[in-house]
């Protein structure tokens, strides 16, 4: 890794007055038993878990604070986004082009934050350099200055120079380029992290100092009292919901803190019914690959597309994100990606890959979109959004609202609200503290932390790397809870899918980070569903088992969670895409002479001419050629398939997927490489891949 800047730690820190996290039952009943709480934040996102982090480590003793979020810690945009800590190179572009101070002033203390950011919290993020492809030789010099801008801007806080490739060295380093055209490339650094689980650690860091916590707790109502001074009504607190067990209560605050995102103006309206709109959402989608569309360490930026949106194309968690897109949209609970969103990504990486390597919409394994609230002020006369710069606003009732800005900048944006809110109510409390304050996990964690976790635990060493770079020290606890697997190596540490290295003991370990329903374990304390949704709903069953074992569950409630999970990974993280891809957008296009032969393999399988197989049949034909594989992994396998899920694989379905296959919409199909595999050898005995082809849909 690269010299990260130095980062100055606080001149004083009170240590956390809890070890662990207080459990959630604990944290309500401290909400619903505190008389009056300095500051509430609704919101759990990044900015209002800064917020709660920021107030409670204040001072010696620090504000008495509470948050509160409706759904889950970074269940909105913070857990949707690109995955990078950066200033923002576009828009140091707009700065320079139009001399706008204000974007300046926004891009240098990007800069500083990404550098306290990875200072931090090293085992969630890490630098990460990206490449800027030139085709024109003009611009090699243009970029050259503006990216060189950008290292200036960064200062002390520069991650590490960026530098000129020529074509050749540019090809060696992104060998999927397209070669054509090609002049040159530069490489400047940002950095990039694991963003659900920094909002989490966020929030769990807040916890252990002292913050009463708790996601599913639904703001009802805000609370007003008559200020006896002015005659005026104030916020007091507001009235809160239990969304798993309907309970309702009020908790009390001298401030409110308003961090709610997109849905900032909801909020608003609660205290003023009158208050205009602030927040103009703006909606991106990014889609997830294969790792071989990138390299390992090398991130690409495309700055002007078709459009002229600016994509990213960057390795993450060992497959590769691009996005985003930035379209108007409506403030929603439940974003859908479009499927003209997902075709406008894969058109605009196509202009940047080789001829050799085919993108099609069978690679994409995961699709997501986030809404984005860029602001306008209230008290500006100028209407125009303000870019990814974030205001403060104060109500006549004085409730804070804290709005816009990116990741990036949660920290100094949760200052400055803070800050706010001691000066507007009153508060005693000293200035912030959090510039250099280790978030969980990344106190004692080091680069060569995984190697004890081998030596300890007996755990295979990618699943090691992954507990370490997820839990930094905590990643011992979480070791502790591995079950033994009955194998001579790994000796613990059993997988919740053969692909990745998450285990079953994350689901038990997730369950102390507040992890309430089967969503939050597949998208946010692990990140299954944000990297293959179809390995996601395959751990699904064994995720639902182990939560309902933990927080005893009855049947009734398994189901409903499966449920709830399987239409996530259906509606919002691109399973239906997936669906389309072989039925509504599928239609069966293929020569005569290519269904008699596919209609010819089917029926070597389906030897009765029942019109469909089952994994019976599959097993028959397998035994047949003296190949074992167990049932469990043949039943997935007929799941990616059956589309209507009754069990069974049509004739009509198999000659959709084969129609798919070469079209290119669906790649790496189990199912049809093993009939292919299995038809070619009947009469020998052949070792036949089952494992996933880059995993594609």
């Amino acid at each position: 890794q690269v010299n990260l800047a130095y980062v100055e730690a606080a001149d004083y820190i009170t240590e956390p007055v809890n070890r662990e996290p207080p459990s959630r039952e604990a944290q309500l009943l401290t909400l619903q038993n505190t008389s009056e709480f300095d500051v509430l934040v609704i919101g759990g996102g990044a900015t209002g878990s800064g917020c709660a982090l920021d107030a409670v480590t204040r001072g010696y003793t620090g504000l008495k604070t509470a948050l509160v979020e409706r759904d889950d810690f970074s269940s909105g945009t913070s857990s949707r986004s690109t995955k990078l800590i950066h200033g923002g190179v576009r828009y140091l572009q707009k700065a320079i082009m139009k001399l706008d101070i204000e974007q300046y002033r926004m891009v240098k203390e990007a800069l500083h934050e990404r550098a306290n950011l990875l200072e931090i919290a090293p085992h969630l993020s890490s630098p990460l350099p990206i490449m800027l492809p030139v085709y024109k030789w003009w611009q090699l010099p243009y970029y050259w200055v503006g990216i060189k801008l950008y290292d200036l801007v960064a200062g002390s806080n520069c991650l590490k120079s960026s530098y000129v490739l020529s074509k050749s060295r540019a090809l060696e380093h992104f060998p999927m380029l397209q070669k054509d055209r090609l002049v040159g490339a530069i490489v400047y650094y940002d950095g990039q992290h694991n963003d659900a689980r920094m909002n989490l650690a966020i929030a769990l860091t807040a916890a252990r100092y002292g913050a009463a916590t708790a996601n599913y707790m639904e703001v009802v109502s805000l609370l007003k009292k008559t200020d006896p001074q002015t005659g005026k009504e104030r916020v007091s607190g507001a009235r809160c919901k239990d969304v798993l067990t309907g309970q309702e209560f009020d908790v009390r605050a001298k401030c409110v803190i308003n961090a709610t995102g997109p849905f900032t103006d909801t909020v608003r309206k609660m205290d003023d019914k009158g208050a205009a709109d602030i927040c103009q959402p703006s909606a991106g989608v990014h889609i997830v690959m294969p790792g071989y569309y990138s390299p390992e360490n090398m991130g690409l930026l495309d700055p002007a597309t078709s459009d002229g949106r600016v994509i990213f194309f960057l390795p993450w968690q060992k497959m590769t994100i691009a996005g985003t897109t930035d379209t108007p949209t409506d403030v929603t609970h439940h974003p859908i990606p479009s499927e003209e969103d997902i075709n406008f990504i894969l058109n605009e990486v196509r202009n940047y890959l080789s001829c050799d390597v085919e993108d099609s919409e069978g690679d994409v394994l995961a699709v997501w979109f986030h809404i984005l609230g860029l602001v306008t002020d209230p008290k500006s006369a100028d209407t125009q959004p303000i870019s990814r710069n974030h205001i403060v606003d104060i109500s006549d009732s004085g409730l804070i609202t804290i709005a816009g800005g990116k990741w990036t900048t949660y920290r100094s944006m949760a200052e400055d609200t803070v800050d706010t809110a001691v000066k507007v109510h009153n508060l005693k409390a000293g200035p912030s503290r959090t510039v250099g304050l280790f978030l969980q996990g990344g106190k004692d964690w080091s680069p060569t932390l995984y190697i004890r976790l081998v030596q300890d635990y007996g755990l295979e060493s990618e699943v090691a790397q992954h507990l370490a770079a997820t839990y930094g020290d905590k990643a011992f606890e979480v070791a502790k809870m591995a079950s033994v697997t009955g194998k001579r190596w790994p000796i613990v540490g059993v997988r919740l899918v053969s692909e990745f290295p998450y285990i079953e003991a994350e689901v038990k370990y997730g369950i102390k980070e507040y992890a309430c329903t089967a969503v939050d374990m597949i998208s946010r304390r692990t990140r299954l569903a944000f990297l293959n949704v179809q390995a996601a709903e395959e751990a699904l069953p064994r995720i639902v088992e182990l939560m309902g074992r933990e927080l005893n569950w009855s049947d009734y409630k398994k189901e409903e969670e499966l449920e709830t999970a399987r239409k996530f990974l259906y509606y919002e993280m691109g399973y239906k895409s997936r669906s389309e891809q072989l039925t509504d957008r599928s239609e069966i296009s293929l020569l005569p002479s290519d269904v008699d032969r596919y209609k010819k393999r089917f029926h070597k399988f389906d030897e009765d001419q029942k019109g469909f197989i089952t994994i019976v049949d599959v097993q028959r034909v397998l035994e047949s050629i003296n190949v074992q594989i167990d049932e469990n992994t043949l039943h997935e396998i007929l799941n990616e398939v059956d589309l209507n899920k009754n069990g069974q694989v049509e004739l009509n379905e198999f000659l959709q997927l084969m129609s798919a296959i070469q079209k290119g919409r669906v790649s790496g199909s189990r199912l049809a490489i093993l009939m292919k595999t299995a038809e070619e050898n009947l009469d020998r005995r052949v070792v036949i891949p089952v494992d996933r082809s880059c995993g594609g849909l």
